[in-house]
């Protein structure tokens, strides 16, 4: 089956994130990336946190491995989410700016990024519906 670029970008943002949803015992909860490309992914999220937005990366996710970007309880119900390969190339779509650096880093706030000696990327929200868990897969690269 062939998908056009359209029905193919559609698929890493809208289908690939899914829910996690752990019932009963003891919970453990966290926002995941897993990496389903074929080159590194450099991974960066941005999330409320107590009333203030802040940014922060890198996870440098290997291919076909994940990792937990917010560990416990999501306590945003929105997360941003920014991803390129290892050439700098886009994996998701965003239309959100955040803050970010060419080193590790967490940043308050989304504004004046140039002013305050960082750089600054485009971000996809990702609705978790306020579940506990989230887990966002990423595909191939939306632009080829």
């Amino acid at each position: 089956v062939e998908y056009t670029h359209s029905q193919r970008r559609a698929g890493v943002i809208m289908f690939s994130a899914f829910a996690i949803l752990y019932g009963g015992g003891s919970a453990h909860a966290e926002f995941a990336v897993c990496n389903q490309t074929l080159d590194i992914a450099n991974v960066a999220i941005a999330e409320s946190s107590t009333g203030a937005l802040k940014s922060s990366g890198w996870w440098v996710i290997a291919p076909n491995r994940c990792a937990n970007v917010v560990e416990g309880v999501l306590k945003s119900r929105y997360v941003y989410v920014h991803a390129v390969d290892g050439r700098g190339r886009a994996l998701l779509d965003g239309k959100s700016m955040f803050c970010t650096d060419l080193k590790q880093f967490a940043i308050e706030g989304q504004d004046k990024c140039w002013l305050r000696g960082f750089t600054s990327g485009t971000f996809t929200e990702i609705d978790t519906k306020d579940a506990q868990s989230w887990t966002l897969f990423l595909g191939e690269s939306p632009n080829g």
